[in-house]
């Protein structure tokens, strides 16, 4: 099993969870981080980290979120890992927590 990014995440981007990565398993896109579901060793470090609580086992992703275990598995073939932690994006505390923001995924 492997851990997805969600909805949440979307003009957030924080990067907490990637420091405790042990297998830099995240890739960065423009507004949202991925999973690469071939690298995710399972270890759950991650879930603890996210201030937007954005990410799930993948046996848990909310039903109305199903969408992004592709999301997550596509963009992890295009996008750069990300290794290290980086500043969230400047509107990230005003979009932690808004509903409905798949639309704003920019790729």
């Amino acid at each position: 099993m492997t851990y997805v990014v969600t909805e949440n995440c979307i003009k957030c981007k924080y990067t907490d969870c990637v420091d405790v990565c042990p297998v830099d398993c995240f890739v960065e896109g423009p507004n949202f981080l991925a999973i690469n579901p071939d690298e995710c060793i399972d270890c759950t470090l991650c879930v603890a980290e996210c201030p937007a609580e954005a990410i799930f086992a993948e046996d848990d992703v909310p039903a109305d979120q199903q969408d992004f275990i592709k999301i997550n598995a596509d963009m992890s073939k295009i996008w750069p890992v990300i290794s290290s932690r980086k500043d969230p994006l400047p509107e990230a505390d005003s979009f932690n927590g808004k509903p409905n923001k798949r639309s704003l995924l920019d790729n």
